[in-house]
Parts: C-alpha cells; structure tokens; sequence
C-alpha cells in the first residue's frame, strides 16, 4: 500500500524477452554470472570500508571519521531482493564499451566499474535515447528480476529503423505488478520527461503538477537523490528535507531514498515543522482559514515592530569619575537607522548597544581618551547601556506575542487596522481566554504563525533543497513557512491543483510559488498515469470540470484496462466486507476507502466477519494486506484493488461541495487493479 509511484524496478518472470534480443540462453546465463560477481565486489567494497583503521590525535576528528565510515557503510549495504542493477548499455563504435546500470556504483578490485550509478552522466542514455536520437548507443538492455533473482532480458535495438514492440513487456509486466509494504524507487523505470526533472540543476526550483498515477512523488524523492550525487559538497552542508502531507505517508516513502544509497536527507511534516508549540490539533474551518491567509504576514510584521520604542530620555554612562551622555534624539536616530536596514527584530536587539556603545566612545576621543575596541565591548555590556537599550528594543517571545494578539482586542485592532475588518478580527480572538501563552491550546493554524513571529525575530536557516510533496493542500502562511528553510536554495514542489482537500488549498500553482519566494520557477505537467487503469481513471476524470477545470485531464498509457464496477446496494459496508472476502484471495493490497465518519462501522463489520487488517494510521499499517482508509488520509497512497464506499458521504465530509468532490477525486484514483465503488445514497450528480 505504497504512494502512488508510477513504475518501479521490474519483478517480472517473463520467460522471454519481445524486442530484439539473444534466444540462447547463454546470455542470461552470462548476465547471471555478472551479477554473481558485482555482489561479490560490493561485500568486498563494504568489507575493505570496516577494516579501515583511524588514526587521529584530536578525538573530535576520529568520531568525525567513525561517523563517516559508518555512514558509507550503511551506504554500501546490499539487499539480496533488490536487483544490484536493472540495464545495460552497449554504445557503439568507436568506444564499443558496455556499461550496467545500477542503483549505486561498484567497481572491482582494480578500480573499474562493473556498475554504473543511475546518476552518472554515462547513464542518460539508458532513460533519454531513441531510434531516432540513439545518443550512441546500440542497444538498450532491461533486465526482469525475482526476489533479486535475474530471470529475464529484453534488448532494445537504437540503430534499426524496423518496426519494435511498442510497449516493453518487462516495464509493462511491473506496473501491473501486485505489491504491498513502503514505496520503492522508480530507478529502473523513470521516462523521458520524468527524467528531465529528476535532472534538473540544484539551482532550479521546478513545480510539478502531477495527475495521480504519474510518479510525481517518485519522481521528486529520485530528483533529491540526484542533487545528492551530483552536488554533494554543497548538500551535504547545506542540507536536504523531504516535507511531506502526515507521518503515515512519510514512513511509507521513507525507503526510497535509503534503497538509493542516500541516508542524509530528512524527513517531516509541516506541523513537526512549525511545532515551536505543543500543538492540540486543528481549529474551527472558518478560523484556520483566516490564520492560514497571506495578509497575516502584514500583521504580525506590525505586532513585532511596534515593540521597538523610541527613546524619551538620554543615556547615561557612568564610566570612572566620567559620566557620559547620549542625547535622545541621537539614541533616536541610532534606532531609526536600524530599523530601516532591513534586519530581523533580533539582529537589530543585539546591534543597539554596539551603536549606543560607540555613540558614547566618541564622546570619550572628544574627551581626550583613547578607547580602542575592547573598550566599546565593555560599554556595550554596561548595566547602564543594557537597561537603555532593552527598554528601547526589548525582546520578543513569539508564543506569547501572539497569545495577546488573540486576548487583547485593542492590540489586534492597532496591528490589523485596514487588512483584516472587524468581523475578522473578532473570529481571530479566543470566547475564552487561556490563563497563559503556556496553557493555551495551540492549533497547527496557529504554530505556523508563531512560526512566522519567530523568523522576524531570527532569520531561519535555510537548507540547499526541499522537495515539498502535496504542496496544493497548504495555505499560504504554511508555504511561507516551507519557503523560508529553503531562501537560498532550492526546491521540488508537487502537487494536483485537482487534489485540493483543504479549505485553504491553493488555487494556481503561480500563487503558491509566490509563497513559497519561487516565483520564477519552472512548472512541469505530468498526465500519463502509469499506475491508474483506463477505466478508472476516465471515470475520476468527469469530476476535473468541476474542480479544476483549466488542468489536462489524465491518459492512462497501460494496456490493461483495469476493472470498475458501481453498485448500489442496501447496505455498503455490509457489502464492503462481503468484497473483500472474494478479492481477499487475490494477489496484492486491499483498500477500503470509506467516509471518516464510516470508519468506526467498517472496523466492526470486519472484526465480525473474522477479517484481519489495520486502519491507516496505526504504527502497523505498512504490512496490513487489508486496510480501512478514511477519506481524509488516503492521498499519495495507492493500492492494487480498492473498495470505496458511499461517494457522496465522502462529498458530504468536507466544508463545501468543490472540496468534497475533490476528496472523492482523490479516492477514486488509489486503484492500481480494480475499483469496485459501492453506494447506498445516491451518487453524486456528476457521476452518475
């Protein structure tokens, strides 16, 4: 029950390659043989890396290294049911050399590599050549695999201008695959135009609009792993985080980047990432709604400023038998100047009694003294010059800056005047008020705005990369948080536009970009689903009109039609368990996607039938072969046979009908297999 992936490495027994390709079966023998030796020369690899020694005087550079043989170490692991590599390439004249293509690189004992990393630039070819662009290459070999076991080849001839197979039974022969447990990488599969955004430069931000089926996740965890191999100086200082929709959908794609060699990148959500506060969970629509709207920013921009005051009354500093004076309007004109260099609050905070400091060392020259720098130090720590300067600047606590936002009505009034009318403000401000900032309990709508206080305080680090997956489901306050960890980087935003189940998704990708600080980023359209059956997804599609009407709609380009059947029926989940009893028995993952509100009933329908499975949710979900799956949680997941039950309960679910037709869009297109829709209301109008 993995996110939607589109196609993966092949675990295909076909007995035989279609295209052009070697009969005998001396070659899948000799290719069984090679990878018999690449295993062996990667334990050797990994063998040679723990018997290395550390020598070091200095203890902190020896734990540096410790972690460092560790971590190639853990990089180095190889899993016998994951195929070492998935391609060959034989270019032609005048190099005539051969290259396997492969998750990670390994090379003999001499140094020459019997694998070739997916990344290297020698690899291209494997994903971008054509007859028509054959790149110089030959041929193209696929490779089908067993539990790691190589059992088929398939050759691709690039210099023949003959008619081949169309379709590649070995990719073909995967995406139709039964499979269960976490996400897998698509290495052995990616397409052209996905290749072209998984390559792209660390430097370029570029958004993919991804219909479901079509691998956009996949896609932007192998473009993260790309920028690790190929930028891997800059990133592994800087930094790469994988920003994702829950905890349930992260540890699914959590394998991903491991399988690929790569270990340094995070992962999180965006509440973990704004939880500066212990967060209670969501609020009332209406008010998350206001929280989560851009002109916030404005506002507590205001609130953290006017903290700062200008002064009444001179400083003073008393130094020897000397006191030394600082008139107000020269303090004034100290805090304007700061003021308007557009630093954070903070840095301003800690730069006043530097320039108080000197404001008063040149009083002390024109004095005749001679102070030199650590002098200006001394002054600047001064009780005199610390008391001025905090009573002018005083420090700002983001919790609780907004805990009196939200209580004092004359406050928010001052800061919101002329951005948010009164009826807003009235919905912003607690019918009861917590005893403190520290009792108070805070919504994610609300740790995301104290979130925002904290960077006009102190700038956020910003990271090299960000791959923010469902990034239409955010409002705008939340993409300014997820903005700001990468000011300086770069970023992979995915997202459907068509797959909006908040109340506050975004409405354009140009919009969330701006958010976001990317607003000369690239967009990429992805339609071809390589997951999704025809039928099934040309049903989901009649729902595009109405909640996203300017997208292409999505092509499946897999052969199998998959299978859909619509039932009305008294009773669903009683029908619902009756389903799954006849499909229980045939390969791969079941889903039942049912309302929120329809999951404590489809549990006990279950547990009374004896059927075993788990809710989406639970720690154990990844392993379940049956899964009951709320509404509100089953985007980025998909499974080979999915039964939905009652269509517009799901409508019903969500604050209005766009929205909710929307969440309806999204299950109806977790099926990889067959979709068997079972409804006792009537189906929503456009469906039916």
């Amino acid at each position: 029950m993995p996110p939607d992936p589109g196609p993966t490495h092949s675990d295909s027994t076909h007995p035989a390659p279609t295209r052009h390709s070697d009969p005998t079966p001396s070659t899948l023998h000799a290719e069984k043989d090679y990878l018999r030796t690449s295993r062996a020369a990667l334990a050797l690899m990994r063998e040679k890396t723990g018997s290395l020694k550390i020598y070091s005087a200095d203890p902190v550079n020896a734990e540096f290294l410790k972690a460092a043989i560790f971590r190639r170490m853990q990089e180095l692991e190889d899993d016998p049911e994951v195929p070492l590599f998935f391609g060959r390439l034989d270019y032609l004249e005048p190099t005539e050399e051969t290259f396997h293509i492969g998750r990670r690189h390994v090379n003999d004992e001499q140094g020459e590599p019997l694998v070739v990393d997916w990344r290297a630039e020698i690899s291209v070819p494997f994903y971008r050549a054509s007859r028509t662009e054959p790149m110089g290459v030959g041929i193209r070999r696929r490779f089908g695999f067993t539990h790691g076991e190589l059992t088929a080849f398939e050759d691709e001839d690039l210099t023949t201008s003959a008619p081949v197979a169309e379709h590649s039974d070995i990719l073909d022969a995967e995406i139709e695959r039964p499979r269960s447990g976490p996400m897998r990488d698509i290495v052995a599969t990616i397409q052209p135009e996905q290749d072209v955004i998984v390559r792209a430069g660390v430097d370029e931000t570029i958004c993919v609009q991804g219909a479901p089926g079509t691998g956009k996740t996949a896609v932007g965890l192998h473009r993260a792993a790309y920028l690790l191999y190929a930028y891997r100086d800059q990133l592994s200082r800087a930094g790469v985080l994988v920003v994702g929709p829950n905890a349930s959908f992260l540890r699914y794609i959590g394998d991903v980047l491991p399988a690929l060699g790569e270990i340094e990148a995070k992962q999180t959500t965006v509440e973990e990432m704004v939880a500066r506060v212990k967060i209670a969970g969501p609020g009332p629509a209406p008010v998350d709604i206001l929280k989560g709207d851009a002109r916030m920013a404005e506002v507590l921009r205001r609130a953290v400023w006017s903290q700062v005051q200008l002064p009444k009354e001179a400083l003073v500093v008393p130094r020897g038998s000397h006191r030394w004076r600082v008139p107000a309007y020269e303090a004034e004109e100290l805090v304007n100047e700061l003021r308007t260099r557009g630093i954070r609050y903070g840095a301003g905070r800690a730069m006043l009694p530097q320039r108080l400091a000197h404001a008063v060392l040149l009083r002390m020259e024109t004095g005749g003294d001679s102070p030199d720098d650590r002098v200006q130090d001394s002054v600047a720590r001064s009780r005199p010059v610390k008391l001025y300067a905090d009573a002018l600047w005083p420090a700002v606590d983001p919790a609780k800056l907004l805990f009196r936002l939200f209580t004092d009505a004359e406050l928010l009034a001052e800061h919101a005047d002329g951005i948010l009318t009164e009826e807003e403000q009235a919905l912003l401000l607690w019918d009861k008020a917590p005893r403190s900032a520290g009792a108070a309990k805070w919504s994610v709508a609300d740790a995301t705005l104290i979130d925002e206080l904290a960077d006009l305080v102190d700038r956020t680090p910003s990271l090299g990369h960000v791959v923010l997956d469902e990034a239409q489901d955010l409002s705008a306050m939340q993409l300014r948080a997820v903005g700001r960890r990468c000011s300086t980087g770069s970023m992979t935003v995915l997202g459907d536009i068509a797959q909006g189940t908040t109340p506050w998704a975004t409405p354009s990708w140009d919009e969330a970009l701006k958010h976001l600080g990317k607003s000369g980023a690239h967009t990429e359209e992805l339609t071809a689903g390589f997951r999704v059956p025809g039928q099934v997804i040309e049903y989901a599609a009649r729902l595009l009109p109405q909640i996203a009407p300017h997208l292409t709609p999505p092509t499946a380009v897999r052969r199998a039609r998959g299978e859909l059947a619509i039932t009305q029926v008294p009773d669903s989940l009683a029908a619902a368990v009756e389903t799954v009893q006849e499909i229980t028995e045939r390969p791969g993952s079941i889903g039942v996607i049912v309302p929120d509100a329809l999951v404590p009933g489809a549990r006990k329908a279950l547990q009374d039938k004896g059927i075993s499975f788990s809710v989406l949710g639970d720690e154990d979900d990844v392993e379940a072969h049956v899964d009951v799956v709320p509404a509100g949680l089953a985007k980025g997941l998909e499974f080979d046979h999915v039964v939905l039950v009652e269509p517009a309960g799901i409508v019903a679910g969500e604050a209005d009908e766009r929205t909710g037709l929307r969440r309806l869009y999204v299950c109806l297109t977790r099926a990889v297999t067959s979709l068997a829709i079972l409804h006792t209301d009537d189906l929503p109008d456009v469906l039916r």
